[in-house]
């Protein structure tokens, strides 16, 4: 291709994509049973693009079922281990994408990010990970989990990585109705600029009770390091923070109910075999075809969507998802972009969560306001603590992911913390 004068920018790179986006002729199982047969007829978006940018594709990559889990255990296909300690998660849901970086199988991938899927595996396999403003990459063809908060993001090893490939994949587009109709920005030229006299908010509130002690002095090891490159950094509060993970849950839950509902085993996907009627049929397609933790969300948004209960939960969500946008909005008056922990804790032990739900919902923690307020968020490794990788978590404002990448890539030509590689 080169000698035929091809000017790809990123041609003959391989990568490989979550599970979770459409690519023609190749089985998209989403993680799970539902999809185990099906055969997507099409590309979506962010693969067409990624294709034209001359990149080569090399497969899937496993994920939670559905996107709805934070350790890669409720895949169908298996539970993928995180390479820096195979007893331990890779985070979720897009924990195949973080944990094939780290362990160099790749130098890119792709994910998705709905309550902080890309951000907390890339914490937890030392790897970078960025998630983009809501609606400046294409849902298109990316199997829907939460519609108003389902975002499309890429894992590399350094920020400057990032920078390329997501700037392949940005970009308006038709057939996406939530897509924004803005430039595609130029990430890979704004890498190099000096971050002298930048603002940086430390989100004070993260650094309360639950935050691992070793992953706090990690972070301020790494805001030092800012402040030596010339940034000032401040101390600023979020307390609507808090409200974050039962609002997120309402909502994406809620979302998924809707989006979930077209699984019948009727029209494809899982078919229960021989049902005695159209009744049965649907219920133990879906009873068979779908794991506990989908089921356990599809209930949830049931209910809260359900006549009795819609104001008093979904309602009350919405009003509260505003007024955590609208905080995050006026602190970035102040401020350039924020920092903080990506993750309470390392890497959890595989098992370890799974008879708690609520203890496995609050590894994203720190992640799932920024996907209510549609900002971009990004993590890059920043120490190691016992072995496992700390994640830094970057906060940006609307359509700003060029200052999240320039801060990142400036920090990683500072320290090599994104150089270091599991012992496989």
């Amino acid at each position: 291709q080169l000698a035929q004068g091809s000017d790809a920018p990123l041609l003959g790179i391989p990568i490989a994509h979550k599970d979770i986006f459409c690519t023609e002729g190749v089985r998209t199982s989403c993680g799970s049973r539902m999809l185990d047969n099906f055969i997507a007829p099409y590309n979506a978006t962010v693969v067409e693009q990624l294709k034209a940018a001359g990149t080569i594709s090399l497969g899937k990559l496993s994920m939670d079922e559905f996107a709805m889990g934070s350790s890669n255990e409720t895949c169908y296909h298996g539970a993928t281990k995180n390479p820096w300690d195979l007893s331990r998660v890779p985070g979720g849901s897009s924990g195949g994408s973080a944990a094939a970086v780290a362990a160099q199988l790749v130098p890119g991938a792709t994910g998705t990010d709905t309550g902080g899927s890309i951000r907390q595996p890339a914490a937890f396999c030392g790897v970078t990970g960025i998630k983009p403003t809501y609606g400046r990459v294409s849902r298109y063809g990316m199997i829907a989990f939460s519609s108003s908060l389902d975002q499309g993001g890429v894992f590399a090893r350094s920020a400057e990585d990032a920078a390329l490939l997501l700037e392949a994949m940005c970009g308006f587009d038709a057939r996406d109705s939530t897509s924004i109709d803005a430039p595609a920005p130029e990430l890979s030229s704004s890498v190099d600029r000096s971050i002298k006299g930048l603002k940086i908010g430390i989100i004070s509130d993260h650094f309360a009770d639950g935050l691992d002690t070793e992953v706090a002095a990690s972070l301020y090891s790494a805001f030092a390091e800012l402040e030596k490159l010339g940034a000032e950094l401040v101390e600023v509060s979020l307390p609507l923070n808090s409200m974050a993970i039962p609002t997120y849950y309402v909502i994406a839950s809620a979302e998924a109910s809707s989006n979930l509902a077209r699984y019948d085993g009727v029209r494809y996907g899982y078919r229960a075999k021989q049902p005695q009627n159209l009744e049965d049929l649907y219920k133990r397609s879906r009873a068979e075809g779908f794991g506990d933790e989908v089921k356990r969300r599809i209930m949830t948004g049931t209910y809260v969507l359900s006549a009795g209960y819609y104001d008093a939960y979904y309602l009350k969500a919405q009003k509260i998802r505003r007024l955590i946008r609208d905080e995050f909005i006026d602190t970035f008056k102040q401020v350039d972009l924020l920092v903080g922990p990506t993750t309470p804790t390392t890497a959890f032990s595989a098992g370890s969560h799974n008879d708690d739900p609520v203890s496995m919902y609050l590894s994203d923690i720190y992640t799932t306001a920024v996907n209510l307020a549609g900002l971009p968020g990004m993590s890059v490794p920043v120490a190691m603590a016992g072995g496992l990788p700390v994640g830094m978590q970057l906060i940006g404002n609307l359509l700003d992911e060029a200052t999240l990448l320039n801060v990142a890539h400036q920090l990683q030509q500072a320290t090599d913390w994104h150089l270091q590689r599991p012992p496989l």
